[in-house]
This record gives structure tokens, sequence and C-alpha cells, in this order.
């Protein structure tokens, strides 16, 4: 907080002598928040949430003549098509936007959002419950997942899906992804017991090695027909009963940023709307 914890324990104070109430007691070496302490830290986020937006709408006024910065964080789960397609019409729609795009876990996104460092954050999944900030999830649409394989790997293979993947190389996401907890738990159900050889983090890295051959892969049937076309990818399998959300998450419960509200639009409308 770039504070002494003298000036903190100051400020404190002087806080629970108006309000004439305590908000911490001491519990062993440690200090937890007293019922009243909780109750005054759901206020104190709505204050900042407010304050938050309160500072994007004048910052947005200000630049209003100039190029607009627009920080947007994407989780490296997020295949890449996908966060290009939710992320082209905004971009798209005007040239005095600078769309400053960083890319990393969903965590590390979070915190970069609590200081104001991004202005939206596109995630598989929403706000863990382990994350205590001010932010909001709005829901961009889903897809059901499918199995792609190079025609390459596939020619000639006679086993049908998802026998197959006990017979060919597969390639999965990282186990911090959302999507990952749920093959997993399909895979067990199914009783398959896959040959894995490879866990990839970063979903470019998984569609290189499966565009060359090396594995097959899963990813949302929503872009079949880009992964055939672009990456000669077929698919030979759909997990119908896993279904794929993506998130825009922001620090504005009532969506005002113009950027923000053509994403939201987009996908609802075109990406996800079948």
């Amino acid at each position: 907080m770039h504070i002494s914890p003298q000036t903190l324990s100051g400020q404190i104070k002087l806080l629970e002598e108006a309000l004439d109430k305590k908000l911490f007691r001491k519990n062993g070496r440690t200090l937890e928040l007293t019922d009243v302490g909780r109750l005054t830290l759901g206020y104190a986020d709505e204050i900042f949430s407010l304050g938050s937006e309160l500072e994007s709408a004048v910052r947005r006024e200000s630049e209003s003549g100039a190029q607009t910065r627009f920080r947007v964080g994407i989780a490296d789960s997020v295949p890449k098509a996908i966060a290009y397609r939710l992320l082209e019409p905004a971009l798209g729609a005007s040239v005095s936007l600078r769309m400053i795009c960083r890319e990393g876990k969903l965590h590390a996104l979070l915190a970069q959002l609590a200081v104001h460092r991004l202005d939206l954050i596109i995630a598989d999944a929403p706000i863990p419950a382990d994350v205590n900030i001010k932010a909001f999830n709005h829901q961009l649409g889903h897809s059901s997942l499918g199995c792609f394989g190079a025609y390459a790997l596939m020619h000639g293979n006679k086993q049908s899906f998802p026998k197959l993947l006990g017979q060919v190389p597969v390639l999965l996401p990282g186990t911090d992804s959302a999507v990952r907890r749920k093959l997993d738990h399909w895979l067990a159900l199914h009783a398959i017991a896959p040959h894995i050889i490879g866990e990839f983090d970063d979903g470019a890295m998984t569609m290189a090695f499966g565009r060359e051959g090396r594995g097959v892969l899963f990813a949302p049937t929503v872009l079949e027909s880009q992964l055939q076309a672009e990456h000669k990818l077929m698919m030979v399998g759909q997990l119908s009963t896993i279904v794929e959300e993506f998130f825009a998450i922001s620090i504005e419960r009532r969506i005002s940023h113009p950027a923000v509200a053509m994403i939201m639009d987009a996908a609802r409308s075109e990406l996800f709307n079948a």
C-alpha cells in the first residue's frame, strides 16, 4: 500500500473512533475482523468500486481528444483465436483506440485489475472464490468442447471416439485451466487412460504441436471451421457434456466503457450466438 504500518494503524484507529466500534480483534498473534469490521469492509468495497468507475469515466473523458488506451488482460488458458475474435470488434470500430494486451495467470491479472492497471480481463472462468477484490463477472458466452487432430495423424485410424484417445498421442491444457479439471473428470468417468505426451499452459503452443500432427487436442467447437481452414485440423469427436465458458471481468457493475460494450455485444450476437 506504500504507507507505513504506523500510519495505517493510526487511520484504522481514527475510523474505529468515528464509528465507535472495534473493527479488529486479536486472535493469537494475528488480527481478525469483527462482525462490524466485515460489515464495514463490504461498504468500503462498494465505495472503492464507485471511485474506480469515476476514475475510469474521467480518464476516458480527458482522453476523448487523443488516442484512448484500452488495457486488456487475457488469461493464458483462453484460446488465442477466441481472444482475437472477442477483441477485434472493439479495435475495428475506432481508429482512436490503442489496445494494450497483457497475458498471464488469472490471479495475477486480477491483481492488476484491482489497482486499475487493466480495464478488462478475458477469462475462461469467473473470479475465483479465494480472490478478495471488488470486480464483476460478465458472461460472454459458452461452447461445447471438441477433440481435433491433424489429417496426417488421423489418416488410417479406425478407432472411434473416444476410444481413440487411448491409441493416439494426446495434448492437454495445463492443470491450472478450468477446462482441464473438466477434462480429467470426463476421462475418469469414461475410464479412458489417454496417452498424454504434453501439457501446455499456452494454448498457442498446444495448437502448434497439434498442427504438426504431434497429438490430438481439445478446443471449443465454435472454432471448428477456423481450425480446419487455418490449421488443417479435423474434429474427431465432441464432448457435448463439457461446456467451456468465457467471461469479461471488470470493475464496473454496469458496463459504461464503449470498447467493453462492443466486445460483449459482438460475443453474444455473433461469436457465441449459435
